[in-house]
């Protein structure tokens, strides 16, 4: 169920996030009869909301679409009662027992918190990616890929999901041109092998992208090689950004301790430096970055944060 901030109500949990592991830990809160409430910004589901097909979250052995799931999830959470709110988080702050947020639709307080932000796809920082974004330049292949059929594209990165993407433009462009910083993938052996075989893609070993090019719409790409440090261009229609993920802690520098990249620090309980605060999925140190175990910190951190206000 939706709910609106207008008369700034309090809570015994608030959930920041709505992907896997705040959708598991909203699941466990109102399971376990607590005044529960989630707020996220954008679509439930988090970042696997752009995964055409999750492959290997149990108990879906055909595989399920990461909208799918994130539908699944939300409306399994809130049957028990959670109550859900479109908002963006500004600020946290720590007064006695209550811990105060702070959202661009007004303020309210909990007796404690679970942050399960998630992140952001990681940007390269180059001449022409902002300029160009929307017009060639995408970190979705799911979301904009039948946009690029029968033309060149480029993939950056080399993990799991550079490679997902991939294989997934692979079904609409011309050809797919994987450019990676080093010499080898970093993604599971099983997406290597799927991506070694598909005719379409080929792969650029240690290089870097240095700058996007084209008027209004993007036509080539500047390459560095890391090793020679030689240069030149590739002819391309669509740039796909795939380097990463920035955890969304802004709000959180000088509150809560993070890590060097902007991770929180949490311990096994999922529990952070100040009590009564949590962490759960991609957004802590340490996270393994998949889906299930998002979700199984989203439950770790419900139950700790149950204890925390039982004693």
């Amino acid at each position: 169920m939706r709910t609106e901030l207008k008369n700034k109500p309090d809570y015994e949990v608030v959930i920041i996030g709505g992907g896997p592991s705040g959708l598991t830990a909203g699941l466990y809160a109102s399971r376990g009869r607590l005044n529960s409430l989630l707020i996220e910004k954008g679509l439930f589901g988090g970042q696997m909301i752009n995964a055409e097909l999750i492959e290997n979250y149990p108990g879906f052995p055909k595989g399920i679409a990461g909208a799918e799931l994130g539908q699944l999830m939300h409306e399994q959470a809130t049957k028990y009662g959670l109550k859900t709110v479109s908002s963006e988080v500004a600020g946290l702050e720590v007064t006695g027992k209550q811990r105060i947020i702070k959202t661009t639709e007004g303020n309210l307080s909990a007796k404690a918190v679970i942050i399960a932000g998630g992140s952001e796809r990681g940007k390269l920082d180059i001449p022409g990616e902002k300029e160009l974004a929307g017009k060639g330049v995408s970190y979705c292949a799911t979301c904009d890929g039948a946009l690029f059929k029968e033309v060149p594209v480029a993939v950056i990165g080399g993990g799991d999901s550079a490679v997902t993407e991939a294989l997934h433009l692979a079904k609409f462009a011309s050809a797919v041109t994987l450019i990676h910083r080093r010499d080898q993938l970093r993604a599971s052996r099983i997406l290597q092998e799927k991506a070694s075989s598909e005719p379409k893609i080929k792969f650029l070993w240690n290089s870097v992208i240095e700058a996007i090019e084209g008027e209004g719409l993007v036509k080539r790409v500047k390459v560095r090689q890391v090793i020679t440090g030689e240069e030149s261009s590739l002819d391309v229609a669509g740039v796909f950004v795939s380097v990463g993920l920035k955890p969304n802690t802004e709000f959180l520098k000088g509150i809560l301790p993070l890590d060097p990249v902007g991770h929180i620090i949490t311990n096994e309980n999922m529990e952070t430096g100040i009590g009564g605060i949590f962490a759960a999925g991609d957004i802590r140190h340490d996270s393994a970055r998949q889906a299930v175990t998002a979700a199984g910190d989203g439950a770790t951190a419900a139950i700790y944060a149950e204890k925390f206000l039982s004693r």
